[in-house]
């Protein structure tokens, strides 16, 4: 059997990555298989890579990966497939499956199947699906009745139906019921599972099962979840993996903020960022992620222990500067992540808005747009939308800010709060008198500055936008010029550009969202009133 195929190893991803290799690796084919089944029995993240080297040392000595190892190889390399990628793991695992039925590796067949079934198309599993992973569930127990399937086998199978249901909690008739059964069902899982932790991989699903018990604790009973999460991190350490378990350390920091210890929490994601603690550097999407998390952290603990301006605001700004700037560097690439892109782009684009750089801003603010189009997500577009008007008014171009603003304006009007779009048919007025009238542009409060010549030629070389929102943009702006905001005018005061809803929150109290925070469970910081947009009643 040849060590892959076209149709499972060349699905326009990138099976293995070669380079990371030190040089100093034995070359002989049965040498490296040892590595390759060593890393893939403790999960760990080059598994994929050494089965790559160990398949081509075979190849040139003229042998071949057996079913069993050949169908491992596939499963490391689905495991592998994130982001733009996430699409072919599906293809990989059913492959994979089929191999381990070949080499009589039952339970295997039946995890690989497993993961087949959460890594389908769409954006998380569905009602079919979940009753799918519950059959393979009673299959995976029947078979380890049997002695055909292990406890780590039977255990991951049923840890997977567990986050299918965990998804979909949210659209239950009672979801704090079926919340409260699905902990039983874990709780259950951990007392099978723990009297065999001396198994790395069934440590593995330990961790992994108490990480997930965390996540849907943390709405209704933050302090359990952090012992949960805490756990699952204890667990990872004990069986050696020093790699960054991303998500858990995400959820454990986000429970930390939202009890207020956000020192605790900012040391944890640090720990996390540093490569030379945890052994393996996290991957890009996931070093992203940590890093905003990282900055919503800083900004919280500022905003927490703030009482005057001094050196350590300066700093916690620097820093919460620095790592959206990192955020935005880790999210360039092949396999990247469009979600985590876009809101990295406009959360550093909103922060050197509020520093008076406004060319730079609207530059970041453009680049989100098109992942944010793409993804869906109408307060990311609204916000995005609103603070690239703000940017265009200190440019000096209030007429391309009312477009802008009356794009805003149009989408905010379908939320049933109606008062953002109300407030933005406003501003949308208000830039168009600026442009009829040459006035001057308000000032912001807290975006000190002025606009320099570079920035200003900068916003000029700018493409315009697509020609398809040019006609609601002009609806929008007509509506508001002639009879001021439609749909019975702003209700109260104008909420301002910091409290527009926020973009990418969770759809749900159990669902996580790109911090690791969990819907109901975190409070976010106040406004500091130096940071609100001023001139906007």
């Amino acid at each position: 059997m040849s060590s892959r195929s076209p149709d499972e190893f060349r699905l326009g991803v990138r099976p293995y990555d070669r380079g990371t290799g030190t040089g100093d690796e034995p070359e002989d084919p049965h040498e490296l298989l040892h590595r390759a089944r060593l890393l893939t029995a403790h999960g760990h993240p080059w598994a994929g890579s050494a089965w790559e080297r160990a398949a081509t040392a075979l190849q040139r000595a003229g042998g071949a990966l057996t079913p069993g190892d050949h169908a491992d190889a596939l499963d490391a390399t689905a495991l592998d497939c994130r982001g733009a990628a996430r699409p072919a793991a599906g293809p990989l695992f059913f492959r994979a499956a089929d191999l381990h039925e070949q080499a009589g590796r039952r339970g295997k067949a039946l995890v690989s199947r497993a993961r087949a079934l959460v890594a389908g198309p769409g954006p998380g599993p569905g009602a079919t699906v979940c009753a799918r992973l519950a059959e393979l569930c009673d299959r995976a127990t029947g078979l380890h009745r049997i002695g055909q399937a292990a406890v780590a086998e039977t255990a991951t199978v049923r840890l997977l139906h567990g986050r299918a249901r965990a998804d979909l909690l949210d659209t239950a008739p009672d979801p704090t019921a079926e919340a409260a059964a699905l902990r039983e069902e874990l709780t259950r899982l951990i007392a099978f599972a723990a009297p065999h932790r001396a198994d790395p991989a069934v440590l593995r699903v330990l961790a992994d099962t108490r990480a997930l018990l965390g996540r849907i604790t943390a709405p209704d009973d933050p302090a359990a979840a952090q012992a949960h999460l805490r756990a699952a991190l204890d667990d990872h350490r004990s069986g050696g993996r020093l790699w960054p378990a991303t998500e858990h350390r995400l959820l454990l920091a986000a429970v930390l903020r939202a009890t207020g210890a956000h020192v605790e929490a900012a040391a944890l994601l640090r720990a996390a960022l540093s490569a030379g603690v945890t052994g393996t550097p996290p991957r890009p999407t996931d070093r992203a992620r940590l890093c905003l998390a990282l900055a919503r952290t800083v900004a919280g603990a500022g905003e927490q222990g703030r009482t005057t301006p001094g050196s350590e605001e300066v700093e916690g700004d620097r820093e919460r500067l620095s790592l959206l700037a990192e955020a935005v560097r880790h999210t360039d690439g092949p396999a990247q992540d469009i979600r985590v892109g876009a809101l990295a782009r406009l959360l550093l684009g909103v922060a050197l808005a509020e520093r008076g750089r406004h060319g730079k801003a609207l530059d970041l603010l453009g680049q989100a747009l098109p992942g944010f189009a793409e993804d869906g997500d109408t307060a990311a577009r609204v916000g995005t939308r609103a603070w690239r008007a703000e940017c265009l008014l200190h440019l000096g171009e209030p007429g391309r800010a009312a477009r802008e603003y009356a794009l805003a304006a149009a989408e905010a009007r379908s939320w049933d709060d109606p008062r953002h779009g109300a407030a933005l048919g406003l501003r949308t007025a208000h830039a168009l008198g600026l442009a009829g009238t040459h006035r001057p542009v308000p000032e912001v409060h807290g975006a000190g500055g002025t606009v320099d010549a570079d920035a200003k030629a900068e916003a000029t070389t700018e493409g315009e936008a697509e020609a398809e929102t040019e006609a609601e943009a002009e609806t929008e702006a007509e509506a508001a010029a002639e009879g001021g905001a439609p749909g019975g005018g702003a209700q109260g005061p104008w909420p301002g550009l910091r409290e527009l809803p926020e973009p990418f929150g969770p759809p749900g109290r159990y669902q996580v969202d790109v911090y690791g925070e969990v819907g109901g469970a975190g409070q976010q910081a106040d406004t500091a009133p130096g940071t609100r947009v001023q001139g906007c009643e």
